[in-house]
């Protein structure tokens, strides 16, 4: 059955704002402009008032720990680290996700219909990465859009600190992730010898991107640095000190995730957070998506991240798109996600008002893939 929206106001996000609009859709969006100008469908409609409120795409949380770091459980539900040694690239986020876990519900409430999963930072290489539809109560099978979606590695006091008897300075730690490419490089086996020489292969060939947790300017150089020696496809993940380089990460050409800033200056890492940042990546031209880094900040409050930066000087527009269009490009589904255009996946949310503008907006409907889930 196809499903009409009608009675609201559609950001469309790249085509425009809609006023008095109306959004055709089964599992893909089949018409988005004015009520006027509806085509006629030869199936049966069902047909929903929105009741005035305003329909964005659904939201994109581009780095998140959830349902590997679970709700309300504690140590037992702590799967997002594989302690056992330091550089694990074939270690595979899916197998840690509690596809069950409560905190679909809170992405939902917040207007997220798609998140990035990837192992936590303890280690200098992680593990491979999964992006998920939130679909809550099913297998990860059935969630999963992209699995390996990405490679995880880690600069700085994370894996310094889970491994101080390994890993004694920053030299160390790069000398082992630049160790385990070379390594890579020599071996280039068919087949390859091992799980992890497989994954490490996949990044050399382009088939796999890498994502680097990056907090200091002198880590995120570093992290360039290795980009470029192994032609690496990159992006900067948290980059909280990225305002002191902008020059140099304009010019490395890899992409940012900002994130999260809503946090305390908890540890020597953020001593220098800022919402500054957003502004001026946005001023250098630098793509940037936003992340709540969940559970480091709740992921229903991704929006209310959106809304710091645009009250410290990041344009609406480019706020948007970091959740929308620019996060869709920075987990490689562009061409189905992060817009409301025909032919795109029918992840919709129904807001009462526009959350870019009303702290009193609330999300009223989700739609995923075309499913009711909220």
């Amino acid at each position: 059955m196809v499903k009409g929206l009608y009675n609201v106001s559609v950001e469309t996000v790249t085509k425009g704002f809609i006023q008095q609009g109306a959004i055709v859709f089964d599992t893909i969006i089949r018409y988005a402009g004015p009520i006027q100008q509806v085509p006629a469908f030869d199936q049966e409609m069902e047909w929903i008032d929105g009741k005035g409120g305003v329909v964005f795409p659904g939201f994109i949380d581009v780095h998140t720990h959830l349902c590997i770091n679970e709700e309300g459980i504690g140590a037992e539900g702590n799967d997002y680290n594989e302690t056992s040694h330091p550089v694990t690239p074939h270690i595979r986020v899916i197998d840690g996700i509690n596809s069950f876990d409560q905190a679909y519900y809170r992405a939902l409430s917040g207007g997220i219909t798609t998140v990035h999963i990837l192992p936590g930072s303890s280690n200098v290489i992680g593990g491979l990465t999964a992006v998920l539809k939130v679909k809550p109560d099913r297998s990860v099978e059935q969630q999963v859009i992209t699995f390996p979606a990405g490679l995880k590695i880690s600069f700085g006091e994370n894996p310094k600190m889970a491994y101080p008897m390994l890993i004694g300075s920053r030299m160390g730690l790069a000398a082992r992730i630049r160790e385990a490419f070379w390594q890579t490089v020599k071996s280039q086996q068919e087949p390859p010898a091992t799980m992890a020489d497989e994954a490490m292969q996949y990044v050399l060939a382009h088939r796999l991107p890498v994502r680097a947790h990056v907090h200091r300017a002198d880590d995120i150089l570093t992290a360039i640095r290795i980009g470029k020696e192994f032609d690496l496809d990159l992006t900067l993940t948290h980059a909280t000190e990225s305002g002191k380089i902008v020059k140099e990460i304009k010019d490395s050409g890899y992409d940012v995730v900002l994130g999260p800033t809503m946090t305390g200056k908890t540890r020597a890492e953020l001593a220098n957070q800022s919402w500054e940042i957003y502004r001026e990546l946005e001023q250098a031209g630098i793509p940037f998506s936003i992340t709540t880094d969940h559970p480091v900040f709740p992921i229903e409050e991704l929006i209310t991240s959106v809304r710091h930066a645009i009250k410290h000087g990041l344009s609406e527009q480019k706020a948007l798109e970091s959740i929308t269009i620019q996060a869709a490009k920075s987990i490689n589904l562009s061409d189905r996600l992060g817009s409301i255009e025909v032919g795109k996946d029918a992840d919709l949310v129904l807001w009462s008002s526009n959350p870019l503008r009303d702290f009193k907006a609330m999300v009223v409907r989700v739609f995923v893939d075309g499913e009711e889930m909220l």
